[in-house]
């Protein structure tokens, strides 16, 4: 445990160093949300109903765009050999990276949200609603998405095989949390039922994704 502890702490140290890649999901996002009230108008309405949908859009991207830097370095300096062959099992090594991505990448996008819910007129009732969405949704697409990362790592061009194989991953999370976030803010769906699916989808990435990306690491480096 206390080896994984120092691979977490590792892992959000660098993300958090210059070039890390932690701080360009959140610029990503802010960029995404500020464009957003350019490309739709003066309409506050359609604005604040499009909300959920445009944070979470923003989120499901941030977060796509910095899952790369989930194996890659570790593969460039060859320390991904190192953690493949310690006696921590993968499975709980993959599983930690996961944690300390999430924490480096997707906990920033979260504290952000009620700032940025402002900008698209959204109260703050209706914002802390959405905050609570991706705090249950962003784990799944981090640990869904480590499948694809660790597929990625080994092959040439694997930043578009990256995209490829998580899009369809995270729709079902796409989905179920806008339909969470709309049903907290405007109704008339219950906010249990997507939420409830929403929780599901992160406890399976979280079973699932550790086992996948291992089993993809071990064949990628043989």
């Amino acid at each position: 445990m206390s080896a994984l502890g120092a691979l977490i702490r590792r892992d959000i140290r660098i993300a958090f160093r210059v070039g890390g890649g932690a701080l360009i999901g959140v610029m990503f996002f802010l960029t995404v949300v500020v464009l957003m009230p350019f490309a739709i108008g003066p309409d506050l309405a359609l604005l604040a109903r499009l909300g959920p949908a445009i944070l979470w859009l923003g989120a499901l991207l941030a977060s796509l765009l910095t899952l790369d830097r989930l194996f890659l370095a570790d593969h460039d300096d060859g320390s991904l050999d190192l953690i493949t062959m310690s006696r921590s099992p993968l499975e709980l090594s993959c599983a930690a990276k996961a944690l300390a991505h999430w924490l480096a990448a997707g906990l920033p996008l979260i504290i952000a949200t009620p700032v940025l819910g402002l900008l698209l007129n959204l109260d703050v009732s209706a914002t802390a609603a959405v905050a609570l969405t991706l705090l249950a949704g962003t784990p799944a697409l981090t640990f869904t998405g480590m499948i694809g990362a660790a597929l990625a790592v080994t092959l040439h061009r694997g930043g578009l095989l990256l995209a490829v194989l998580v899009l369809p991953l995270s729709i079902p999370v796409l989905i179920f949390g806008v339909a969470a976030s709309e049903a907290a803010i405007t109704g008339p769906l219950s906010f249990g039922g997507p939420f409830s699916i929403l929780c599901a989808l992160s406890l399976f990435g979280l079973v699932i994704g550790p086992f996948a990306a291992a089993a993809s690491l071990r064949h990628g480096l043989d």
